[in-house]
């Protein structure tokens, strides 16, 4: 049953809230190749994983036995690391609990009974095996408590498991041993007498999943948990509209942007709705035409210029699992609680010019961890086995059905189009809504609807800002009512089965400079794609050139330049050619 527009009642303190309700992990299915492959190989990956292999770590700080091979890179323990390596031992067992939170949602989505008995097992085994040793040892307690609540949380919820709860409270009671009193930011040392990188913890991220694992049902501990984790060194700041980002890693304060989302969710806090908001406008006027933020991993000063700089001084341009999978949180809650089709818009932009385009992970902890917007890009792996993006990215692959559709009380709003079909029931009729399209490659879209009796209904489609033109019609027929580029185009009437709904999206091509400052510093996008420069040189091009870019085959365009023709393709298209997301014009 689907989540209705309203926060989970733990008790008379939760504050009613209206925002848009989250349709089921199984109320939604995708019929979209890339995102299926990706959910596949994530789920393959997981499930081939050596149960003993993912807890020895876990064992070893404990001072257990621990049998099974040492997975390698971040995950494994190597007693005093060298965190100057940034790799061997850096970070051990990190994504235990995100990988039990995938696996989770994955369950909820095809009700694989193998998956299901793996995340009990899982658990069991992380109960035997948890002991103080684990926080104390490592350098980031606060980070992977967070995970573990999250794994535990998702197992409740979406796997049943009837002792998610009474671990997560016997966890709790462990790892607050080894956690500081309050949110700390980064950089601040709090555990004297070691190295810096033990004050790179992210104890000012962890209020969401502690306000949720409240919402479900935890109880009142994880509350008040969650109010005393709340960083309002950050938050402040940004609900006074203050820009205080320069400087600071970018996953975890966008990140950090959910929980305040969470504490108004969960505590009715405007001060910490506007701070989401605020922060995240922030963050969108430094972002990169693909969506992605943060090169560096550092979020920058507004007018600084750092982020032009970045396209020949650094490969390392956007965190891309980790990104995007806290991009989608925050524009899904902005969304949820606003209405405003401008987070769907950013939701989709990231997702088909990162995270959808990302490699694959592979069973020997290969992962994708930056995208590359240098004028000379290249797709690659990351350097170390099992970076923190290897949590992320199987958790993202399963939460795209999630992010699609929403609903309220008079109906559902269409977020992201996707093939895919959404299955519910209201006022009393079992209802689907099949999406057929070749989007984002063309902009038409059609919506098939089958129902069990005649319902009447609201429909809501996101109309993209860049959408001039955009046009509805239902069977054959133009809805007359308004449908404005950066709106959500509400279609209500008395729908019957077989009604087809045909939106038509006009595709132009356009450019976005990288800032004012460097106007002709341009990258080409075609409806929400960005269309890269596949080319091992700058090419001698104008902006009138860049603008006549002509479809060359499906999924691939052609411009033509004063040295010849050149390639541009989607993200998603991109191998191991060397790109450029951005040129540089002449008038």
């Amino acid at each position: 049953m689907a989540v209705l527009p309203r926060v989970l009642s733990a008790s008379a303190s939760t504050p009613e809230i209206s925002s848009l309700g989250e349709f089921t992990y199984g109320e939604v299915s995708l019929h979209s190749e890339l995102h299926e492959a990706q959910l596949k190989q994530c789920r393959a990956v997981l499930m081939g994983l050596s149960e003993d292999s993912m807890l020895k770590p876990i064992r070893q700080m404990g001072g257990l036995p621990a049998p099974g091979d040492d997975m390698g890179g971040w995950y494994t323990y190597v007693p005093n690391s060298d965190w100057q390596a940034f790799d061997l031992g850096f970070a051990p067992a990190h994504s235990f609990g995100q990988w039990v939170s995938a696996l989770s949602r994955m369950y909820a989505i095809d009700g694989n009974s193998e998956t299901r008995e793996k995340v009990l097992r899982l658990n069991r085994l992380w109960a035997k095996a948890m002991n103080g040793g684990f926080y104390e040892k490592h350098r980031y307690p606060a980070y992977c408590y967070d995970k573990v609540v999250c794994g535990l949380i998702d197992a409740h919820r979406w796997v049943g498991d009837p002792e998610a709860f009474s671990i997560l409270n016997r966890t709790t009671d462990l790892a607050m041993q080894q956690l500081p009193k309050t949110a700390i930011e980064g950089g601040k040392v709090w555990r004297p007498g070691r190295d810096v990188s033990y004050t790179w913890d992210e104890s000012y991220t962890i209020s969401e999943n502690l306000f949720l694992a409240y919402q479900r049902g935890a109880g009142e501990r994880y509350r008040e948990l969650g109010v005393q984790y709340l960083d309002d060194e950050y938050y402040g700041p940004l609900s006074e509209g203050k820009n205080v980002l320069a400087g600071k890693h970018a996953y975890s304060h966008v990140n950090s942007l959910s929980s305040a989302m969470q504490a108004y969710l969960t505590t009715g806090s405007e001060k910490h709705l506007r701070a989401a908001k605020n922060g995240f406008d922030m963050i969108t006027a430094q972002s990169f035409a693909t969506g992605g933020w943060g090169p560096d991993e550092q979020l920058r000063a507004p007018g600084s210029g750092d982020v032009e700089a970045s396209l020949t001084k650094t490969h390392n341009s956007f965190e891309t699992p980790c990104g995007a999978y806290g991009h989608f949180k925050i524009t899904r809650y902005l969304l949820r609680v606003t209405r405003e089709a401008r987070y769907g818009d950013s939701m989709e932009r990231v997702m088909y010019n990162t995270v959808l385009g990302a490699k694959p992970l592979e069973a020997d902890g290969r992962t994708f961890y930056y995208s590359d917007y240098n004028f000379e890009g290249k797709k690659v792996y990351s350097p170390h086995r099992w970076p923190c993006c290897s949590g992320t990215l199987p958790q993202i692959s399963a939460d795209y059905r999630i992010s699609t559709y929403f609903r309220d009380r008079s109906g559902v709003y269409v977020n992201l189009y996707i093939p895919s079909t959404v299955r519910w029931s209201h006022a009393g009729s079992q209802i689907s809504i099949t999406q057929e399209s070749g989007y984002p490659n063309d902009g038409t879209v059609e919506l098939v609807l089958s129902l069990s009796k005649p319902t009447e209904f609201a429909l809501n489609l996101r109309i993209p800002a860049w959408a001039e033109g955009a046009s509805v019609a239902v069977n054959g027929k133009r809805v007359t009512s308004d449908v404005v580029p950066g709106n959500f185009a509400l279609v209500r009437r008395e729908w019957k089965n077989g009604d087809r709904v045909e939106l038509d999206l006009p595709m132009k091509t356009r450019l976005e400079a990288i800032d004012k400052e460097h106007p002709d510093t341009v990258a080409l996008l075609r409806g929400p794609l960005v269309l890269f420069a596949v080319t091992t040189s700058a090419p001698k091009i104008t902006r009138a050139q860049v603008l006549a870019t002509e479809k060359a085959g499906e999924g691939t365009w052609r411009v033509t330049t004063d040295t010849g023709p050149m390639t541009m393709l989607p993200f998603t298209a991109i191998a191991d050619e060397q790109y450029s997301t951005y040129l540089r014009v002449s008038a």
